[in-house]
């Protein structure tokens, strides 16, 4: 009499394999939201470190934050303030996107960035500057935005998609860090003479 034992065949060891290895991915792959969540705590680092940057510019220009009237995206802009005010180019490319970092040192307008720049504002005192928002994470485009409109990708696709389709960051004047969904809780308006630079595509 011949015993038979049971167990599992090659093809079902592979099929659960490759079902574990979609969900490990889903869960914790690089569009997954707890990947994200994690990237936008260290993007929202990266923000506080350039507004420190742009303090110190302030100092030096009567309060007067960065402008190139010139510039076409935000790095024209930002390149102010590299080297002399920071020479850490690794904090003006957000965790979350897939953007090659910039050697230490060079010109930002001689590469591409992660971060939307509000140029025009001067810096404010903390109860006036909460307010207002300096830097953001690339946005879908350049136009003001009411409460209720999209900001940063709902897809996850190009553009506004730094962190996927999980929403993004937002610079306030006062050094503050916002986190935000793809759509907007508050009004994002433009006064006169001030314009919102992209990030170059």
């Amino acid at each position: 009499m011949f015993s038979t034992q049971e167990g599992f065949s090659l093809i079902e060891l592979l099929v659960t394999l490759a079902i574990m290895l979609v969900m490990f991915t889903m869960l914790y792959g690089f569009g997954s939201a707890s990947h994200q969540r994690t990237q936008k705590e260290l993007c929202h680092d990266n923000l506080q470190k350039i507004y420190l940057a742009m303090q110190i510019y302030a100092n030096d220009f009567g309060g007067n934050l960065p402008r190139n009237t010139n510039a076409v995206t935000s790095e024209a802009v930002l390149d102010e303030l590299v080297p002399r005010y920071t020479a850490d180019t690794t904090i003006f490319i957000c965790p979350g996107s897939r953007d090659p970092q910039i050697p230490s040192g060079e010109p930002l307008s001689q590469h591409k960035i992660s971060y939307a720049y509000y140029m025009g504002w001067r810096l404010r005192p903390a109860s006036d500057a909460s307010q207002i928002v300096l830097l953001s994470d690339r946005q879908i485009n350049t136009e003001p935005k009411r409460a209720g409109e999209y900001a940063f990708s709902k897809n996850g696709k190009p553009p506004g998609n730094n962190h996927h389709k999980y929403g993004g960051n937002f610079l306030m004047g006062d050094g503050s860090v916002q986190s935000s969904r793809p759509q907007l809780t508050f009004s994002l308006a433009v006064p006169p003479g001030v314009m919102l630079l992209n990030p170059k595509p």
